[in-house]
Formats: structure tokens, sequence, C-alpha cells
């Protein structure tokens, strides 16, 4: 990848999860300066602020098994039109949520513009969690932990099927980078889907670089290039507090830099996300700032 054209899209979704705050993420996110850090690396960057959300509290929840689908569906469908027509221009689509369930949205935008030039996409999803419920396996509900699935073309249609078709991306160019916590019916979906599940044990084992250069070539294999979808909780705590759902033993701050680095280093990406960053319970902006520096490995800034 090299465009020289970065397009930033705000994506302040929250209905997604219980948890209060990620809808003031993409304003946390461009507090840390990103807009600027990000022209420092040479780019033209064009901020179209912030895609139309509605309000959790003007809104009844809907089937408790998928709540606020409708809802989540139409905040989707306007966020991946704005994804088509950027990727289309040529440009970078660059996505700030919200919750993980704004994936939906984006990597339906870029499938989309990619199925006019009859292209594939790949995916790598970096996550603590699966992200691969269905409102028959969640045992909450909440549709952050289904946009991998409905990505993968399982789940509700009204998701699966955003712009027409399903899936997005075929699991086979689906790799999934850090998972430590996944829901016990959820595991069945990870196993038989056909995307490739790379946990916490296989970075321990492998180490990171072995685990990237093979999701890497996952996303690749027979595709235009690939999504980058970075939920936040992959870092540790330690490292990221202020995100939606955390989860002990997560990536180093070294390894969530080189990840992104190797994905620069393969010019494959195409577009890219970070979602769940929650200021209010952050320290000092710590995540956000630490988002703005893991976009800016993935966008070519090095060391030397």
């Amino acid at each position: 990848m090299r465009p020289s054209h970065i397009v930033i899209i705000g994506a302040p979704l929250d209905l997604g999860q219980d948890r209060r705050g990620v809808d003031m993420g993409p304003s946390a996110v461009r507090v840390a300066n990103l807009n600027q850090r990000i022209a420092s690396l040479g780019y033209e960057v064009e901020d179209l602020g912030n895609v139309p959300v509605d309000q959790r509290e003007r809104l009844e929840q809907g089937d408790p098994r998928a709540r606020y689908l409708g809802r989540i569906a139409d905040a989707c469908r306007r966020l991946g039109l704005i994804v088509d027509q950027t990727a289309t221009a040529g440009r970078v689509p660059l996505v700030l949520g919200g919750d993980h369930s704004v994936a939906i949205g984006t990597v339906a935008g870029v499938s989309r513009a990619l199925r006019r030039q009859k292209k594939k996409l790949g995916l790598i999803w970096i996550d603590a969690h699966a992200d691969m419920n269905t409102p028959e396996t969640s045992p909450s509900g909440n549709v952050h932990g289904m946009p991998l699935a409905c990505c993968a073309g399982l789940g509700p249609r009204e998701l699966t099927h955003l712009f027409g078709f399903a899936p997005k991306v075929e699991p086979r160019n689906v790799a999934l980078v850090g998972v430590r916590d996944v829901d016990q019916l959820e595991k069945e979906h990870v196993r038989n889907s056909g995307v490739r599940a790379f946990t916490m044990r296989h970075i321990d084992e492998r180490g990171l670089r072995s685990v990237m250069e093979e999701a890497i070539a996952i996303a690749s294999d027979g595709t235009a290039g690939l999504h980058l979808s970075l939920d936040m909780d992959y870092v540790d705590p330690r490292e990221a507090p202020g995100v939606g759902t955390p989860v002990r033993g997560g990536g180093t701050y070294r390894e969530a830099h080189l990840a992104m680095e190797m994905i620069c280093d393969s010019r494959r990406m195409l577009s890219m996300e970070v979602v769940e960053v929650n200021p209010v319970i952050d320290e000092v902006n710590r995540t956000a700032d630490l988002a703005v520096e893991l976009v800016m490995s993935a966008l070519g800034k090095r060391i030397l």
C-alpha cells in the first residue's frame, strides 16, 4: 500500500455493547493528534467527521438476542457507503470506532468496492475476542461480539447481507490474531467456519513474527489486498487500559507495533479501522495515544 491520500471516518457507535464510552473513541483518537501525525509521514489527510449514529437513550433495544440490531445495521450501511466511495476513489479509509460492530460496515464497504472489479478482500482481525457469536450463541445479545461472524456470512441477515451479498470475505482469507477470550458456544463457530484463528498460545509458542507472516499470507492468498481490523483490547490492559472489554494476557507494546510494521511491510493493506477505545475508563488518554502510534506504524513510521 502506498496511496498518498488517507480518509479518516469516525463511527461513534456504542449500541453493540453495554459499557458506555466507546462512542467518544473517535474524539479521543483525534485529540491524540491523529491527523497531524499521519500528515507528518507525507500523506494527504482528509477527515470526513463522524457518521451519524442513533443515541441509545432514544431507542428500544429490540430482540434481546441481538440488541439494537436494526439501528446497528442502519449505521453500518451509512458507514459502508462512505467507505465504498472512499475506496473506489483510490483512497485509504481509516475508520475510528466506536465498538467493533462498526467493522460490519467498514468491511462491507471495501468488499463492495472490490466486488465491482471482480476482486476479493482479505481480512486480518486483531482482537482479544473471536467476535464470532450469533444471536443464538451470544450470552449477552451484544452485537459487538458478532461482527467477524457477520463478515464471514454467519449471523443475522440484516448484517450478513448488507448491500445484498455475502460473505463479505471468504473465511479462508480471514486470520484472527491474539484471541484469548472465547464464549463456550462460540468456539464451534470458530472451529468450523474456515477462519484461521491464532490464539495467544500460538503467539507464545511460535512468536508473533511467525504468526503474522502466516496471517498476512492467508489474507493475501488470491485477494486484491487486506483490511486490518484492530481492536485495542488485543493489547494487554497494562498498556491499553481504556478499552471496551479488557482481558489480561494480551500483546505487549512492542508486539503490537511489530504486527503493524509487518502489515505495512507487506504492502497489502487497503483499509484499516481502530475500535473499542473508551476514554471514560482510560488514563490521561493513554489508550488513544497508543492507537495513534499503532496507526502510524501501520502507515509506515519506522524507528530508523
